[in-house]
């Protein structure tokens, strides 16, 4: 998975390029709009990640630029949550935007949120290449919206009704796989366009729900664990 980072401050970017590269991305570092530019006059990326105040210009016309040459996912990094700046980086083209500082969790979790709703993604296995999904012993198949729980033993799969909303759920936390996720955050991830809203109630019922489904014992789950004030987990 190739990806793009332009930020001109050497310490954000050096130490965004090491955690990237712990994750498995392969990191291609630029600081100004020339470079940016040229970059992608001889390369093409899976991602782009984009500070908007250059030396050389900014991220907007870099976003542009690099719309106009193919559909690439564009997160941008602010200093502002600005109104202005953040329609004007959508209009762009731009899939999301983070605003400094940012904590590098929240930016892993919303580049994985991106290249899923590009159908991108880190493949890690062959199964999940073919569009299995695998959790311990929970199989997700994702070309038919399906869940299934795979016995060792008996080498058979028992499949288990899942609601769509906790389908996505499971989804988040298999998109996010080593990141905690906030309430806040899997919240954004349970509401879309269609209109589907859950409220932060809801979102302890759905996620008991889940773990009874799936957990071989929900009151000490070890797929989806809770982190103590922080938020639900499902390791790598």
């Amino acid at each position: 998975m190739k990806l793009f980072l332009l930020e001109d401050d050497d310490a954000i970017g050096m130490g965004l390029k090491y955690s990237l590269e712990k994750e498995g991305y392969d990191v291609v570092h630029m600081k100004t709009k020339a470079e940016a530019q040229d970059a992608f006059s001889t390369n093409t990326y899976d991602i782009c990640i984009l500070d908007i105040n250059l030396p050389d210009g900014n991220g907007y016309d870099v976003c542009k630029f690099i719309k106009e040459k193919e559909d690439v996912p564009v997160i941008f990094l602010t200093a502002s949550d600005a109104e202005v700046n953040v329609v004007m980086g959508l209009e762009m083209g731009a899939d999301d935007y983070v605003c400094k500082p940012f904590r590098i969790n929240e930016l892993m979790a919303r580049i994985k949120t991106v290249l899923r709703r590009s159908g991108k993604g880190l493949a890690d296995s062959g199964a999940e290449r073919s569009g299995i999904l695998e959790i311990k012993n929970v199989r997700i198949h994702t070309s038919e919206a399906k869940v299934g729980l795979f016995d060792e033993v008996t080498g058979k799969e028992e499949m288990v009704e899942l609601t769509a909303l906790e389908y996505r759920l499971l989804l988040a936390f298999y998109n996010n796989r080593g990141v905690v996720m906030s309430r806040n955050q899997l919240l954004e991830e349970m509401w879309d366009v269609s209109g589907d809203f859950v409220n932060d109630n809801t979102l302890t019922v759905y996620i008991k729900r889940l773990r009874d489904k799936i957990e071989k014992d929900p009151a000490k789950p070890q797929i989806i664990k809770t982190v103590r004030g922080l938020g639900y987990i499902l390791e790598k």
